[in-house]
């Protein structure tokens, strides 16, 4: 489906307007459905912004995917492990969250049925004794209205976080670490920044591996985020370091905001992501003189799909002045890959007694 936006008109439209009612944001009774109105710009822009995605009103393949995703309740459907078409939607987080509410290990709640929700919900239908097939149907259904409303807590993952994140500090020598230097608002500044921390990082010991190669040389780049998340993972790597800038309407925007995996509403996210993006983010604020625009959670597909912490930066916006300034900068761009070196080697550096 091509992308929607603000003044497009047509079926595509009304099934989106259709989606986001469904979810309370949008309304159906308007004079024309199939017009994409101001209305529609705004629910379609909460949305977004409820579901940790880019918050730019335009319905892209991963904006409509999540209305797909959003469309599921736990109970509308039996789920199971499909390989190679995973199934994904709210109902397969709802999944995730109790079994992880009663002790199973999921790995990341990121609602994709993958093999180790399989493997703990067979788990659990084993020790209900319900059938282990690794169908969520009516009568395992009945058996998690049963034990949910009894236990509270969710400790389990956050033991499993903890556990993942001490594996990680036995120094950085020994660490896989996949750079992604963004490639839509400008290339060549991400690739100039990732080149140096590669730089650096290779000096420490620690193998690197770029997503993609400098503008015009080498491999095509890898097409999006579910394309790198997949590389990332298939490579086995122990971090991922996103490195992006921005770009407003607006020259006011300014400033670096770092990401990691997490709900902007609460709830589910990952701790040792959110404890690397603080390291990185602390290490470039204090660094620079760059305006300090915190660390959040989103759900940003590569943040989400990745099996290992996995972080986005945004250094600045081209579209301000100040930040452009220091953005071309070699000391600028010298001092940020220092800070990202520093960061990841205090992150994987051994806990001290």
């Amino acid at each position: 489906m091509a992308d929607l936006r603000r003044g497009d008109a047509g079926p595509a439209v009304a099934e989106v307007r259709s989606r986001l009612a469904d979810l309370g944001l949008a309304r159906t009774d308007v004079a024309d459905a199939l017009l994409f109105d101001d209305d529609l710009d705004t629910a379609v822009r909460a949305f977004q912004q409820e579901r940790g995605i880019t918050v730019d009103g335009i319905v892209g393949p991963q904006t409509f995917r999540r209305l797909e995703e959003a469309r599921w309740q736990l109970g509308d459907r039996v789920l199971s492990y499909v390989p190679g078409h995973l199934m994904a939607g709210d109902d397969v987080a709802e999944l995730q969250r109790r079994l992880i509410q009663l002790g199973y290990s999921v790995g990341r709640p990121d609602g994709l049925f993958g093999p180790q929700t399989d493997a703990a919900l067979r788990e659990f239908q084993q020790g209900v004794g319900v059938t282990a097939d690794g169908r969520c149907g009516p009568d395992t259904f009945r058996a998690f209205d049963r034990l949910v409303r009894t236990v509270s807590g969710g400790n389990a993952a956050t033991l499993r976080e903890q556990m993942t994140l001490s594996a990680l500090r036995s120094g950085i020598a020994d660490k896989v670490i996949v750079i992604d230097p963004g490639d839509v608002v400008d290339a060549d500044l991400c690739h100039a920044i990732a080149v140096r921390l590669e730089g650096r990082l290779a000096a420490l010991g620690t193998q690197v591996v770029l997503t993609r190669p400098a503008r015009g040389s080498g491999p095509s780049p890898l097409p999006d985020d579910p394309a790198r998340a997949a590389f990332a993972n298939d490579l086995g790597a122990d971090l991922v370091v996103s490195i992006h800038v921005d770009r407003a309407e607006s020259p006011l925007p300014q400033g670096v905001a770092t990401f990691y995996f997490g709900d902007p509403r609460g709830g589910n996210h990952s701790t040792s992501g959110r404890t690397l993006a603080k390291r990185l983010h602390e290490a470039v604020v204090s660094r620079t003189d760059v305006l300090d625009c915190q660390v959040h959670p989103r759900t940003w597909d590569l943040l989400r799909l990745t099996r290992m912490p996995a972080v986005r930066i945004e250094l600045g916006y081209v579209t301000n002045a100040d930040d452009l300034r220091r953005l071309t900068s070699p000391r600028f761009q010298d001092a940020v890959a220092e800070a990202l070196a520093n960061g990841l080697t205090t992150f994987c550096a051994p806990a001290t007694r």
